[in-house]
């Protein structure tokens, strides 16, 4: 095979600093080989976007990732959170897991769910990003009810630290598996903002830089959603006309180009930066795009959740769950909407 090391430019935007999806997740793409892909041997070199995502490591005076696990333990047990094992085991690993999301060039699913997949590496993906659009995940956690801490989160800021371990263990409630990725994924980064500040609170106090910090997540979070979902309704429109025969492949992929730019313009301009998560895509382009939606489609309806209890942790997390103790999309967001208006 031909190795061709060149890469799309919005293939190589890529930050990793995501809360990872569940271990099943996509699971029966997992299960397919690289051989039988047929495709051009290609390494997409994304590790530097990894290494700049992770800017606000671990110092030597940081609080011990061991104490912080305890004490956000103590605080979901409190909150009802189901018992896991996240965490309770460190790994010399520097990810838990690799793996390559893929999408055609004028394809965007609605979540990580509808993307291909198949492992990576270390050193990469093998999948031709001039055939697709590739995102690379070294995943630093998900939510296995095992995973141990990597490597790098244990090396990640503190905000980041305490968002990354309630996330992931939210996901063990069992309500959440009733309903698509785009429930359980916006669910568990609002709760996991909320719990991560409350712990920085008892932990560090509300002067503190931690404390602050985290108070701004879930707004600058919520900018976010809006731009990626705006952006995401925009191309899934162009993709579509595509389809139909009314815009010309050549167009739309120019017109495609266009949009990621103004994407990656918009969510840069977010200030001040956030310390848990990336404030644009992880990779600027439709694999990266459909990832984040799985996030983003329904927080802003979460958030209004937020704002209608007074931005407190407990009565939030229980208007959730009750909204959310359905098997229906359609009752879901009916439940969320009918939650926010009682409390207008």
């Amino acid at each position: 095979m031909t190795q061709n090391t060149s890469v799309n430019r919005f293939d190589t935007r890529c930050n990793t600093r995501f809360f990872g999806p569940p271990a099943s997740a996509s699971g029966r793409r997992e299960k397919l080989t690289l051989n039988s892909l047929k495709l051009t041997f290609v390494f997409v070199a994304l590790l530097a976007g990894f290494a700049v995502a992770s800017d606000q490591t671990q110092t030597s005076g940081s609080p011990d990732r061991a104490d912080l696990v305890s004490a956000v333990r103590t605080l979901e047990k409190k909150l009802g959170f189901r018992r896991t094992k996240n965490f309770d085991k460190e790994s010399a690993e520097s990810a838990v897991a690799y793996r390559c999301y893929y999408t055609g060039k004028l394809e965007l699913p609605d979540s990580y769910s509808g993307l291909q997949l198949v492992a990576g590496t270390k050193d990469g993906c093998t999948v031709n990003t001039q055939k697709y659009d590739v995102f690379f995940y070294p995943m630093d956690a998900n939510a296995s009810g095992k995973t141990p801490l990597s490597a790098t989160l244990a090396h990640e800021s503190t905000e980041r630290f305490l968002v990354v371990v309630p996330h992931e263990d939210f996901h063990a409630n069992k309500e959440l598996r009733k309903l698509p990725e785009t429930w359980g994924e916006a669910s568990a980064t609002l709760i996991g903002f909320l719990t991560a500040t409350e712990v920085a609170r008892q932990q560090f106090g509300e002067k503190s830089e931690v404390y602050q910090n985290l108070l701004r997540e879930p707004e600058l979070f919520v900018r976010k959603a809006e731009i990626v979902n705006r952006y995401y309704a925009q191309l899934s429109q162009l993709y579509a006309a595509a389809h139909a025969g009314k815009v010309s492949e050549h167009d739309a992929l120019e017109q495609k180009q266009q949009t990621f730019e103004q994407l990656h313009q918009a969510c840069t301009a977010i200030t001040p930066a956030p310390k848990s998560f990336n404030r644009c895509p992880a990779a600027n382009n439709n694999a990266g795009l459909a990832f984040d939606e799985t996030y983003t489609k329904y927080y802003p309806l979460m958030y209004q959740i937020y704002l209608a209890k007074d931005r407190k942790l407990r009565p939030t997390l229980d208007a959730l769950e009750n909204a959310l103790n359905t098997k229906s999309e359609t009752d879901a967001a009916q439940n969320l909407k009918r939650a926010v208006a009682s409390d207008r």
